[in-house]
């Protein structure tokens, strides 16, 4: 029997991949990858010629089956997303699920993943945190918010460069204008951005200053009374 890898991959600077991670890429039967033009790229830069098999989210729940039993027959597949750690806000929970199910040998690389810079990077208590990955874009978005009123840990999100103004100002409305956060942008790039205030002021801002790129929102929880 093979096995199934997951393989995480850098967020941003290729550099951050790890030598277990290019050794598996390179050895793996096949690569599961969400884009394969973005996994394509990560490919050709550390000349890794192993076979690519498209795995997203608009097709797990019809192929699921086939890689476990390629997996079951003997193969060896790496997973991997287009940045950062696969089933984390991405592809991979079905696939894992799944192959649980029938026996067979999963493994995790330890590597790349936005929310642990981010929590790192942002100034606000990080002993214990909660991570809600991507808010829902319409229906049940308020009762998310609602949901988190009493939370008191510090709270982590992705977030869209076009919907950050949007989930600030419902920070805003739903838990306190004053309340600190940090909106994480572009971690390990070039451009990256830690722009730190309550959440009115970084609405503001961005509304001035409309944001690009990848970005990791980390909001303060309530503090007791």
């Amino acid at each position: 029997m093979g096995k199934l890898i997951l393989v995480p991959t850098p967020i941003g600077n290729l550099e951050d991949i790890t030598l277990r991670a290019l050794r598996i890429l390179r050895e793996a039967d096949f690569i599961l990858a969400e884009d394969t033009r973005n996994t394509g790229f990560l490919l050709k830069h550390y000349e890794i010629e192993t076979r690519m098999v498209s795995h997203h989210k608009f097709n797990e729940h019809a192929t699921v089956e086939k890689i476990a039993l390629r997996i079951l027959s003997g193969e060896t597949a790496a997973m991997v997303t287009d940045a950062g750690t696969p089933a984390i806000s991405d592809p991979g929970y079905l696939l894992v699920n799944h192959c649980i199910k029938a026996g067979i040998t999963i493994e995790c690389l330890p590597g790349a993943s936005a929310l642990i810079p981010a929590i790192a990077l942002a100034g606000l208590p990080n002993d214990r945190f909660c991570f809600e990955g991507f808010l829902p874009q319409k229906k049940g978005r308020q009762k998310k918010f609602l949901s988190l009123q009493e939370e008191s840990r510090t709270m982590i999100f992705y977030e869209s460069p076009h919907r950050i103004v949007k989930t600030l100002k419902q920070c805003a409305d739903f838990f306190s204008p004053v309340r600190k956060a940090a909106v994480c942008r572009e971690l390990s790039k070039l451009h990256e951005e830690i722009r730190r205030g309550t959440v009115e002021e970084l609405a503001n801002w961005y509304t001035e200053n409309p944001p690009k790129g990848e970005i990791v929102l980390v909001v303060e929880g309530k503090k007791d009374s």
